[in-house]
């Protein structure tokens, strides 16, 4: 079992934050993490350089946390609403999934990767759910979505 270690230059869940030195399978990074530029390899002037960048990461790490509270605030405010047909035990045809959440946060003029919604399963029965949003590593919106059935009357 080859490994190599590599320096992250991104936050990677379940393995580490930006700037760790980490060791990680020869094929996972050779064919994942390197080519998608997700981390760099661990010489002895690639660690040198990241350490004298960690300053400025430090800054832009607070800077970025700070932008993800802010949108966290406006995105708590965020309901979103969608009219499915239902079916007579009231599930739904088909379902809302994280693409039609995404969709739907665009149209509000809400520009944010549709990786970070965190949505576990389709939403298949009408009711209202808290749909959780990772703005950052540190910071985690919630929206309200409501599925109803198209057929009844939207409540005010």
């Amino acid at each position: 079992m080859a490994m190599m270690e590599l320096l992250l230059k991104e936050d990677i869940e379940n393995l580490g934050a930006r700037g760790d030195l980490v060791k990680v399978r020869a094929g996972y990074g050779r064919n994942f993490l390197l080519p998608r530029g997700l981390a760099i390899q661990a010489t002895p002037s690639n660690i040198k350089q990241i350490e004298m960048q960690r300053r400025s990461l430090l800054k832009r790490e607070a800077a970025e946390r700070e932008t993800a509270l802010q949108q966290s605030g406006l995105l708590g405010e965020v309901t979103l609403e969608f009219p499915r047909k239902v079916g007579e035990h009231g599930l739904l045809y088909g379902s809302v999934t994280s693409m039609d959440i995404h969709e739907a946060l665009v149209a509000k003029g809400y520009e944010l990767d549709r990786r970070r919604i965190q949505l576990k399963d389709p939403i298949k029965e009408v009711g209202e759910y808290e749909v959780p949003i990772k703005l950052h590593r540190e910071v985690t919106a919630g929206i309200k979505v409501v599925v109803r059935n198209e057929e009844a009357p939207a409540q005010a």
